[in-house]
């Protein structure tokens, strides 16, 4: 369990922070946008559970990943050799791929790609879905520096597809049509 005493510490008020093994690195350092993103796409996620449209069926398994969002981000602020409290697991990615089938079983098949929006919680969870792949192309770029748990890039990985089915079904649950891109449609503008 966390215990917060208190939320301002002054100690990065020189422009570096310290990674969960202790090692002080610079605010500037990509590792921290990687997982930066993650919590901004923890965000994205709350305000997405938050919207009055969001299918009350969705809301435990939102729940559940943004618990895991804070895992992940724990796990990517410790490079490997450094061994944190946990790591990201296979069963991790197995849940993830699980709840896909689950949710996407029903959706029509896709003839198209999906612009995002339609409802507000189906464009909140594209916007979650956007910051989750920022977030894996970030912490894939890290690792060529950084040695990484690559399982936590493939959690991210499965959980914007997650993310991409959960919007859809937001969609249709709400019986809102899919809006679909039509290529080439402004051309002739």
């Amino acid at each position: 369990m966390v215990h917060l005493t208190r939320i301002y510490t002054r100690t990065g008020d020189n422009g570096t922070t310290r990674l969960a093994n202790n090692q002080e690195v610079s605010k500037s350092d990509p590792l921290l946008d990687a997982y930066g993103s993650v919590d901004e796409a923890n965000s994205f996620l709350g305000l997405a559970i938050s919207d009055p449209q969001i299918p009350t069926t969705m809301v435990p398994v939102l729940r559940h990943i943004q618990n895991d969002l804070f895992d992940v981000g724990a796990d990517l602020s410790t490079p490997l050799g450094h061994e944190p409290a946990l790591r990201v697991s296979k069963q991790w990615i197995d849940r993830l791929e699980g709840w896909c089938d689950s949710w996407g079983k029903n959706l029509p098949a896709l003839t198209s790609f999906v612009l995002p929006g339609g409802t507000s919680a189906c464009a909140h969870l594209n916007c979650a879905r956007a910051v989750v792949r920022r977030a894996e192309r970030l912490a894939w770029t890290v690792h060529l520096d950084k040695e990484l748990n690559t399982l936590a890039m493939t959690y991210l990985n499965r959980l914007s597809d997650l993310l991409f089915i959960l919007s859809r079904a937001a969609n249709i649950l709400c019986d809102q049509e899919e809006i679909l891109w039509v290529p080439a449609q402004g051309k002739d503008l």
